[in-house]
């Protein structure tokens, strides 16, 4: 039965001070399961059947955990965030700590780190899936990506103002008022005319890899064998723009290997979002049906549903194969590709629902396409066991063919 309603979150090992002495996050017990340390619990049964224990570690904090207001992000009006500043000394020491702690405490096998958190253009344009436009709540502004700024050249004084103007544009977009040489002309000017926007933009995506690259470093310091691997986030799918700043090739040097996002069910609900989002901005001028084929051509898709069938259709078991390819390609085999499986993960209620059918589909593509294993996704408590028989199924099917 799923814990949607009473899942609180937060560590469910027990955390050992002595790693987290740098940082002010000190305090991150989750409370769901009173003193139960989950790890511990499980290490002994799994060792019994033979099974290999990662622990998942993933960016995304609750505003209410003692120390997450001192570290947080700074948006554009100067207001303090919900999210935590991965320039900031304290949040680095955080992650490398809870890295360390879990693979020093407990006999695991190694680590695997979630970060989806999209830059500050993307987060403007809502060129997401799950998120509204917020132009004017981009991050981060703080005092700690000053100095970074100034280290890598990026006029620090300038970015808040490209920002506000990209921010003008959004607003003026979402009410309809279009700029005489259109929409994209004048999202296109404004990345001339103000470089800071993906000067910033990157920034963001190079402190993002270095904390990455911090906690590989930092479980490997405790025993080189254990296995590290990062999660990729569902947005790389099916926005090009993010694509362009993903490089397999370069994940695959920080990494043991990659749980690439293939959620083919819930991947229509998110798609279709995405599409309306970025077809409220930059190409309003667009007609949606015709940016949806258009996407689908830049994304090297096949047939997929039409916009307003998209939720109920989702995405097709071809577009599962098609991109655990192109990421078995980009990493040129220098870390494995465990493509992730949507098992049953939540969606709208007139939304597609994972069935057992679609679960062996994806799974069997997946694995056509030369996976070197998959994750099964997102978390056991969401799946239901019919799904969980017939991706076990599809292996056994694979496996003798």
């Amino acid at each position: 039965e799923s814990e949607e309603k009473t899942f609180h979150g937060g560590n469910y090992a027990t955390p050992h001070l002595e790693f987290y002495r740098d940082t002010p996050l000190k305090q991150t017990r989750a409370p769901d399961h009173d003193d139960l340390d989950i790890v511990a619990t499980i290490l002994p049964a799994a060792r019994k059947r033979g099974l290999r224990v990662l622990c998942s570690i993933e960016d995304v904090f609750r505003s209410d955990v003692p120390g997450a207001k001192e570290v947080a992000e700074v948006d554009l009006e100067g207001r303090k965030t919900g999210t935590l500043c991965l320039c900031h000394p304290g949040v680095r020491a955080f992650w490398t700590g809870l890295a360390t702690d879990l693979s020093t405490s407990c006999d695991i096998d190694g680590i695997l780190f979630f970060n989806e958190r999209n830059g500050p253009l993307l987060n403007a344009l809502g060129a997401s899936h799950a998120q509204s436009i917020a132009s004017s709540r981009v991050t981060c502004f703080c005092e700690h990506h000053q100095r970074a700024a100034k280290e890598r050249g990026i006029d620090f004084d300038r970015a808040p103002e490209a920002y506000r103007k990209l921010d003008q544009f959004v607003q003026a977009a979402l009410k309809g008022q279009r700029p005489s040489d259109g929409y994209f002309v004048e999202f296109w000017r404004l990345l001339i005319e103000w470089p800071e926007i993906i000067a910033w933009d990157r920034l963001f995506d190079a402190v993002k890899h270095q904390v990455l690259a911090e906690v590989n470093a930092a479980v490997k310091r405790v025993r080189s064998g254990l296995q590290v691997g990062f999660h990729v986030e569902h947005v790389n799918s099916f926005n090009p723009i993010f694509r362009a700043t993903r490089s397999y090739a370069d994940l695959a040097t920080k990494a043991d290997f990659l749980k690439v996002v293939v959620y083919n069910n819930c991947g229509g609900e998110r798609y279709a979002n995405f599409i309306r989002n970025v077809g409220s901005t930059v190409f309003r001028d667009v007609p949606r049906e015709e940016l949806l084929r258009f996407n689908n051509h830049l994304l090297n898709y096949g047939d997929e549903a039409k916009l307003d069938e998209f939720a109920t259709a989702g995405l097709s078991p071809d577009y599962v194969f098609r991109e655990t390819q192109r990421a078995l390609a980009g990493v040129q085999g220098k870390c494995k590709v465990f493509p992730g499986i949507d098992i049953g993960i939540p969606t709208a209620t007139k939304s597609r629902k994972a069935s057992p059918d679609d679960t062996y589909a994806a799974v069997a593509a997946a694995l056509k396409a030369g996976a070197d294993g998959l994750i099964l996704s997102r978390k056991y408590s969401e799946m239901p066991l019919a799904n969980l028989a017939a991706a076990g199924r599809a292996v056994r099917d694979a496996t003798k063919a």
